[in-house]
């Protein structure tokens, strides 16, 4: 029979210098109780320390999570995908009191396979082009990490070149539940993600690691539906029991458990209130202009994760297209804002690796991605920019391989303040930040490799729509009560490419009400 341990003395029996594998999905999934009492330990008596912390997704919503153990000493080194929602984590990471290296989250979730058939590694195109190549930063993500040896490498095969994303050894592995029973077999049904805790398991098991499960509940043996063991007992070392799942076992941040979330309760449609008209929504719905009829379609983070669901319901359109999230949510009304990630009346929740075998093998059809800097060769950085290290994420994962990507983004940053106003758009303040630069200070997207590979690159703000051609980004469109010299060029770092077939943007993008709109099997739609 599996036994349950004290958070205390699992932390007094981590060894100092650890590596540890975290699992969670920006506020969700995370083992709150276990990482609270890890950070507690080392305040109190210095224990464990110098850990490396192993995570493919961002770990916290802005107080959870790895936020819980975001301490100087207590981490040596970071190995993940994402951290814009983990200040403390990323202060740490600022201003290089850790090492810090950044791969994408798919990446990671495949290496955890890897590594469980004790492969050297994951061996993948994904990265090439991007800050992740070593010819560019190999993923190292503050200066403190330059001055260490690459971890990614270059791989040749049959004329073609890889990246192997190197195995990693863990000594634990903190995954997730919702139920255990005396067997150790462990079912998820209150939670909103499946996520990677199989794939985690295994590999910790293959390199000699301990699995530890943090859990809501203790069942008697034999009382689950076989199916629903998402990890066999087999697997797990020990359990931790939640004593308060208020601070400790959260569903979501924004609640201890709703049965909408786990996929157990089904909202009425007309619950879903209309966005208001304002410059998201404008971004959005050109963005949602570019969906053809029997899509599959992923939402990133921020201005798609936010408004492209609310939008394709309010349009009609969320029957006639598959919406994807990459934690592994099919279907149904994206959250949005810091409970990214999850999804009301979702079709169906897979696990998050087998997600991304999708995303990287086909290609999703269409992708709506932020941006937070554009340059003349259509580069695309949401990494990392000024002091803030935000992390890659699925977009490099995502964005490689689509068919078609739109990138959704303000025009500026910074303050900026727009009003719309009987079908056009006023500038009421500008932006003190130019997000179309000569160079961006991280290549997140390759703008080359898309072009040399002949990719469908479309970028979106409220103002102005552009094109990826070989020679740069054209500029296509343009907003009602826009200028093109004032209000455009002036606040960009260089000169677009102005096409001949300039036109203005749909006037109906700017009127509230519905668009009414209706996807063919073309690129255009009926208005």
């Amino acid at each position: 029979m599996v036994k349950s341990i004290m958070v205390d003395q699992l932390s007094l029996d981590i060894p100092d210098g650890s590596t540890i594998a975290l699992v969670g999905f920006g506020g969700m999934g995370q083992c709150d109780k276990i990482l609270q009492a890890i950070g507690k330990s080392y305040k109190e008596t210095g224990h464990p320390h110098s850990l490396t912390v192993f995570h493919t997704a961002g770990q916290s919503d802005k107080t959870n999570g790895i936020e819980y153990i975001a301490e100087e000493g207590l981490i040596s080194t970071v190995i993940g995908g994402h951290w814009g929602l983990a200040p403390k984590m990323r202060k740490l990471i600022e201003e290089n009191k850790v090492d810090c290296y950044c791969f994408p989250q798919g990446q990671l979730t495949h290496l955890l396979r890897a590594m469980a058939n004790k492969m050297p590694g994951q061996l993948s195109p994904i990265g090439i082009g991007t800050f992740i190549d070593p010819r560019i930063e190999g993923g190292k993500f503050n200066e403190r990490t330059k001055q260490k040896e690459d971890l990614i490498k270059v791989v040749e095969i049959e004329n073609e070149e890889f990246l192997l994303y190197p195995s990693i050894a863990f000594d634990y592995v903190f995954i997730r539940g919702t139920s255990i029973d005396e067997n150790g077999n462990i079912t998820a049904e209150e939670e909103p993600l499946k996520l990677e805790i199989l794939s985690a398991a295994h590999a910790a098991k293959a390199n000699g690691g301990k699995v530890i499960a943090q859990v809501k509940y203790v069942v008697k043996k034999n009382t689950m539906h076989p199916k629903d063991v998402v990890v066999p007992g087999y697997l797990v070392d020990e359990y931790v029991l939640v004593d308060d799942p208020e601070t400790e076992h959260r569903q979501i941040p924004s609640t201890v458990y709703n049965p909408v979330f786990s996929g157990d309760l089904r909202t009425p449609t007309v619950s879903f209130m209309p966005l208001p008209l304002d410059m998201r929504k404008v971004i959005g719905r050109r963005a949602v202009q570019e969906v053809t009829s029997s899509v599959v379609v992923n939402l990133g983070i921020g201005i798609p994760g936010d408004v492209i669901g609310p939008i394709s319901h309010e349009e009609g359109l969320d029957e006639q297209m598959t919406i994807t999230l990459e934690s592994g949510i099919v279907g149904g009304v994206p959250i949005g804002a810091n409970e990214f990630g999850v999804a009301r009346n979702a079709d169906a929740i897979l696990d998050h690796e087998y997600l991304f075998d999708y995303y990287h093998g086909t290609g999703i059809d269409l992708t709506f991605m932020g941006a937070a800097e554009v340059d003349q060769l259509g580069n695309v950085n949401v990494s990392k920019f000024g002091t803030r290290t935000v992390g890659c994420g699925g977009f490099i994962d995502i964005t490689q391989t689509a068919k078609k990507v739109v990138f959704c983004t303000t025009f500026t940053g910074g303050g900026l303040h727009v009003e719309i106003n009987n079908g056009k758009v006023e500038i009421v303040q500008e932006g003190r930040i130019k997000k179309f630069k000569n160079k961006v200070q991280q290549i997140t997207y390759s703008g080359r490799f898309a072009a040399e590979h002949q990719k469908d690159v479309i970028y979106v703000t409220e103002r102005a729509v552009f094109l990826l051609s070989k020679k740069g980004l054209i500029l296509t469109e343009i907003a009602p009560g826009i200028q093109l010299e004032k209000d455009i060029l002036a606040n960009m770092e260089f000169q677009p490419i102005i096409s001949p077939h300039l036109k203005e943007m749909d006037v109906k993008l700017f009127l509230d009400g519905p668009m009414k709109l209706h996807p063919k099997n073309d690129r255009s739609f009926v208005v």
